[in-house]
C-alpha cells in the first residue's frame, strides 16, 4: 500500500513554479528542488516521475495562476481596448517589480535549453497559443464595439509577438519608462 502524502502539493508546486522561475530549467538541479519543495526525492519521483515531470506540472501550474490572472485582465474593463492596456500595464509592473532577472517562465522557458524535450517545448506553445487566444477574443469584442479595424487575429499574433519581446528586455532592463514607450508604441496599432 502506498504511503499517503505527507505534504502540499500546491505549496509544493508553487515553489518549484518559484525556483524555476528564478534559476531556470538547466540551473536547476533536483537537490534544489526538493530543498524548495520541502518533500524527499521518493515524493517527488513519485508524484512526477522526473524532472522534466514536475516541469511539466510546474508550467501547467503557472499557466493556471499567472497566465490565467493576465488572461482575466483581457476581461477586466467594459472596454476590450482598455483591457488590452490594462494586461500590458500589468507586465510592465511584474517587470519592474519582479526582481532581477524574473520575467515570465513561459518566455523564459520557450528561449532556454530545456526545450529541447518536445513534452516541454508543446506545453510551452500550448500556453503562448493561449495568450494570442485571449487577445484574438478580445480584439474581436473590440472590433465589434467599433474601437478599432483590422484583423483581430493578425493584432493578436503581433501582440503576443510584443508582449514576449517586452518581457525578455524586461528581464535585461527593468526600466519602467522604457518598458511604457515600447508598449505606447505597440498598443498604436489599435487605433
Amino acid at each position: 500500500m502506498p504511503r499517503p502524502k505527507t505534504y502540499d502539493q500546491d505549496t509544493a508546486l508553487d515553489r518549484a513554479v518559484e525556483l524555476f522561475w528564478r534559476k531556470g530549467y538547466e540551473a536547476t538541479s533536483i537537490q534544489d528542488l526538493l530543498d524548495a519543495m520541502g518533500i524527499q526525492r521518493g515524493s517527488l519521483y513519485a508524484a512526477f516521475g522526473s524532472k522534466e515531470g514536475l516541469f511539466l506540472a510546474v508550467l501547467d501550474r503557472y499557466g493556471e495562476v499567472m497566465v490565467g490572472k493576465l488572461l482575466a485582465l483581457l476581461e477586466s474593463r467594459p472596454s476590450p481596448k482598455a483591457s488590452i492596456r490594462a494586461f500590458f500595464d500589468a507586465v510592465v509592473e511584474q517587470s519592474v517589480s519582479g526582481g532581477p532577472l524574473r520575467g515570465c517562465l513561459v518566455t523564459n522557458s520557450a528561449v532556454e535549453k530545456g526545450l529541447e524535450e518536445n513534452a516541454v517545448r508543446d506545453k510551452v506553445a500550448r500556453l503562448l497559443e493561449g495568450l494570442e487566444a485571449g487577445f484574438r477574443e478580445t480584439l474581436r469584442r473590440a472590433r465589434e464595439a467599433g474601437e478599432i479595424g483590422g484583423d483581430p487575429a493578425a493584432t493578436a499574433r503581433f501582440l503576443c509577438g510584443t508582449l514576449q519581446g517586452l518581457l525578455v528586455i524586461g528581464k535585461i532592463r527593468p526600466e519602467r519608462p522604457l518598458l511604457e514607450d515600447i508598449v505606447q508604441t505597440a498598443l498604436s496599432v489599435l487605433d
